[in-house]
């Protein structure tokens, strides 16, 4: 294992659902992902469909370098998140873009939490 790392997000695993590009990297035992979501992206209508669950079953750990995303949880919390914003999400949920900005996102997820993006049930 080397102590000094560098994996560009053009080199990982891309994922391009409508509306959204997500690009992940793994060092170590860590993995960041990008995600790059379009003004009308909604998780309910672009990505329910391909993992089949009525919400977001994923918890999330990252933060907002662009624009603007409000998440309603299963349990009525709403929330907007938006540039500078850190946010911890957990497992049913939705979310969106809000506005006419893209949405660029990078989460965190470590090999010993249960987190990821848009990762089927």
């Amino acid at each position: 294992m080397s102590n000094v790392m560098k994996k560009p997000f053009s080199e990982g695993e891309i994922k391009t659902p409508e509306k959204a590009h997500s690009a992940t990297v793994t060092l170590n035992n860590v993995t960041l992902s990008k995600a790059v979501l379009q003004p009308g992206w909604k998780w309910s209508t672009c990505i329910k469909p391909i993992v089949g669950t009525e919400t977001c079953q994923a918890g999330h750990v990252g933060v907002i370098a662009q624009g603007t995303m409000h998440v309603k949880h299963d349990d009525g919390t709403e929330m907007e998140f938006t540039e500078g914003d850190t946010y911890f999400l957990a497992p049913g949920h939705d979310a969106w873009v809000v506005g006419e900005k893209e949405v660029i996102g990078y989460e965190f997820i470590t090999d010993d939490k249960d987190f990821g993006p848009w990762k089927k049930a």
